[in-house]
């Protein structure tokens, strides 16, 4: 792919997943994309046959990035809780800066047809659940690794997407909203309920 067709295609995701998120697949046009990009709807046709494909092309790039951090380290040559410990953090604090990609996923979660869900489960999170669910197999043979791999996601995004509304609750303190903070709490917590 030569130069100016690739920063064309990357324009058009870096626009897209702003618009994406900020209001749902079902509420963003082919020509707001198009228009926020710079260019005329049939260059956008260039790169991408319908707006579904753009859509999934903005997941898959904005999790690539993020998937080769979490392979490393999970690949990492430290024991099981330390491959653990180092994931959690990592995962909390990527995820902590891509506030698009967050809202991407809640979207989606809400909103997502099956064939997006299946097409986000199947090429994007596939291989990272699995070295995950082996991780957790490692530190506990006796979990269930998909039930595990689940609750280590959602422990983390809903402490970061409750951000807004839990300054207000009590016992708060502003150390809460920092991602070691949150990455240390779940690594405890999670801890503390699976090695006896």
């Amino acid at each position: 792919m030569d130069a100016n067709k690739e920063n064309s295609r990357q324009k058009i995701l870096d626009v897209a997943i702003q618009l994406f998120s900020k209001s749902g697949f079902s509420n963003v046009s082919i020509r707001e994309i198009a228009a926020a990009a710079g260019i005329k709807s049939a260059s956008l046709y260039y790169h991408f046959p319908n707006k579904q494909s753009i859509y999934l092309a903005v997941i898959e790039h904005s999790f690539s990035n993020k998937a080769a951090v979490f392979t490393e380290v999970l690949g990492a040559d430290k024991t099981a809780l330390e491959r653990l410990e180092l994931f959690i953090y990592k995962f909390t604090e990527i995820m902590s800066k891509d506030e698009n990609f967050r809202r991407l996923l809640h979207r989606e979660m809400l909103d997502g047809d099956e064939e997006r869900l299946k097409y986000m489960a199947d090429k994007v999170f596939k291989e990272q659940c699995i070295a995950i669910g082996q991780l957790m197999k490692e530190v506990s043979p006796e979990c269930d690794p998909h039930m595990m791999t689940i609750s280590i996601s959602s422990l983390i995004i809903h402490h970061l997407e409750t951000a807004p509304i839990r300054k207000y609750l009590p016992d708060y303190k502003p150390e809460h909203d920092q991602p070691d903070y949150i990455a240390r709490h779940v690594y405890e917590l999670l801890t503390k309920a699976i090695i006896k």
